[in-house]
This record gives structure tokens, sequence and C-alpha cells, in this order.
């Protein structure tokens, strides 16, 4: 194992959630339009559609083996019955953007929350690098883009649920060190994965998309109006765009 790769690992999978905190600090100018947040999570929605896509479910892997078609549908399953476990525990508000909504959750709910959405992202980058050499940039966009998204809604539902600013901002600290190790951990493992890398991916894929068709584009269309079916198109656009120049 290359040091230096394990480390690149770490890193990038710590600066994709490290735009958690653009999302806080855009919380305040943007926090209080619903639409203007809105538009923010339909693009970043479509960074993440175009990454399931292109990245973790392409057509190919389907044809090779039906367990990656069974993977994807577990990441999904998994992912919902988890999400209506925290969201039974006041974590179900952690991507709402409409005023008074995050004043009936639970920070730490919250939280775990948002543990769930970045994790498998995290992990899937550094299984990538491995496998790859090098890191997905339309990924990586992807997931950065869509956590300034998810930063802003869950400040602002954190704001609301009475959780300080200090503690949010460590808060987000302590989610980016976790998606580092996470990314890490699936750089480590990628060699008990080779043939197993679809299937992984393919959870994930699963997971992901679960997330955005439950809470991500629901509360983006609700509040952001219909234009926000043209900022999905644009940040799917943006997304594919990179896959193919890198």
């Amino acid at each position: 194992m290359d040091p230096s790769s394990a480390a690149a690992a770490l890193f990038w999978g710590a600066l994709s959630s490290a735009s958690l905190y653009l999302g806080q600090l855009l919380a305040k100018p943007l926090g209080r339009s619903e639409r203007a947040t809105g538009l923010m999570m339909g693009f970043g929605a479509g960074t993440l559609l175009s990454a399931v896509a292109y990245e973790l479910i392409p057509r190919a892997r389907l044809e090779e083996t039906w367990a990656t078609a069974v993977a994807f549908l577990a990441g999904a399953v998994v992912y919902y019955a988890a999400d209506q476990v925290l969201d039974r525990r006041g974590g179900g508000s952690r991507q709402s953007i409409q005023q008074g909504m995050g004043a009936e959750g639970s920070g730490s709910a919250m939280f775990l929350g948002a543990l769930l959405d970045g994790v498998p992202e995290a992990f899937i980058l550094g299984l990538t690098l491995a496998l790859g050499g090098s890191i997905s940039v339309a990924f990586l966009a992807a997931v950065f883009v869509s956590n300034i998204a998810q930063g802003l809604a869950g400040t602002t539902s954190l704001q609301e649920a009475g959780t300080s600013d200090r503690r949010i901002f460590w808060m987000w600290t302590g989610l980016t060190a976790v998606c580092g190790l996470a990314s890490l951990l699936g750089f480590l493992t990628a060699d008990r994965l080779t043939h197993a890398s679809a299937i992984a991916e393919g959870f994930a894929g699963g997971a992901v998309l679960v997330m955005l068709a439950d809470s991500m584009m629901p509360e983006a269309f609700h509040h952001g109006g219909r234009a926000v079916g043209l900022l999905t198109v644009v940040g799917f656009l943006v997304a594919g765009i990179l896959t193919v120049v890198q």
C-alpha cells in the first residue's frame, strides 16, 4: 500500500464533506430564502443523479452480473430503513428548508442522518481512487456541490432546533473527519473488493438515489419552484461533462 495514496484517499474524502462549511456560511445570507436554497439543492441533486448514472451504475456493469442490480436494490432498502428509524427519532428535517420545521428535529438525530447521507459517497471515493489510480473528478464534484446544499439546509434546521453555531461547526467537523476515514476505509479494502467493486458501488448508488427521491428533490421542488427542473438538468450536464472530460 502506498502511504501517499492512502493519505490522498483520506484528503479527498474529507474535502468532499468540507463543503458543509460553505453551506453553514451561506445559511445566514441564503438560509431565509427558501427559493434560493431550493434552487441550489436542485443543482446539487442533478450532479448526484449524474454520478449515479455515469459513475456508480453504468450499463456495462448491469450486463456483467445481476449482483450489481441486487446490490443497488439492497442499498436502497437499507438506506430507506435506516432513514425511517432516524426520522422517528427527530432526524427527518435535516434537509428541510421550510421555516419552523427544524424546531421539530433532534440535533443528534440530524447529525446521524447527515452521516447516513455522506458516508456511502465518501467510501466510494476511496474505492474508486484505489481501483482507478486517480480520483473521479465528476463524482467528487457531485458530492462536493450537493453537500453545500445539504450543509445549508442542515444548518438552518439545526439552528431552528436550538443548536448553536459553534456546535454546528463541530458537528460538521466531526462529519468531515468520519467521511475522510470512510474514504480511507474504501481505499484500504479495495484489494479485497476487486471483484466486488461493482457491487459496492451499486449499493451506494441505490442509497444515494433513495436519498435524492425521498428528501432532497422534493424539498428542492417544493421551495424552489418549477425552475428547479432546469437547475437539475444543468447540474446533471455539468457532472456528465466532467465524466467525459476525465
